[in-house]
């Protein structure tokens, strides 16, 4: 039996604060780093770091691997879900604009994108296509892969093979850290939720 372990990171709070921020490129704040830098709390179990290239997650991977000696990969399908017309907007402007659409994204976003946005399930696609790499190419080690909310909530959708529409019932806090283990036999793949919304 082998074991892959992967510790999957979402970013600490941009520069710009709360909102649908999709694929806009803002960097950490000093808020945000703060955020990340506690959760790790000096510690690296880590045997190669993966990170989304946007900056919010890379900078934070970038400073980490280069402290520790890690080779640091990055990884473009695990960029957060492209949100179209709503990218820049929050949820109290949408609530005032279009309540019923937002409203209808959260409780079934696979039916219902917003105007000009990735689709939930071209989301779901790109990451699992990544989430499946990362096992075959890092088989056996521990990883630590740097990403979004949406990214997490995915990965973490699929592994329990909830169904895509109850993705949004996943809470994923700024510098968050959820367990995965997956063990292999060379037969049978079987993962395991080890902890949510934790820490170092």
């Amino acid at each position: 039996m082998i074991s892959t372990t992967l510790d999957l990171m979402r970013h600490g709070a941009p520069v710009g604060g709360h909102k649908y921020r999709g694929q806009i490129d803002d960097p950490l704040s000093a808020e945000g780093w703060a955020q990340m830098r506690a959760a790790v709390a000096g510690q690296c179990p880590w045997d190669v770091i993966i990170s989304s290239p946007l900056l919010r997650c890379v900078e934070f991977a970038r400073e980490l691997a280069q402290r520790h000696d890690l080779a640091l990969e990055l990884e473009d399908r695990l960029k957060e879900i492209g949100f179209g017309e709503w990218e820049g907007r929050t949820a109290t402007e949408l609530m005032q604009a279009e309540p019923d659409l937002l409203m209808r994204f959260w409780s079934d976003p696979v039916n219902h994108t917003p105007p000009g946005a990735e689709t939930v399930t071209a989301f779901r696609d790109r990451v699992v296509a990544a989430w499946d790499q990362l096992l075959v190419r890092h088989r056996g080690r521990h990883l630590l892969v740097v990403g979004h909310a949406g990214m997490v909530r995915m990965i973490v959708r699929h592994v329990l093979e909830m169904p895509l529409a109850n993705l949004f019932r996943i809470q994923v806090p700024n510098a968050g850290l959820t367990r995965i283990r997956v063990d292999d036999d060379g037969e049978r793949v079987l993962p395991r939720l080890l902890f949510h919304k934790g820490s170092l």
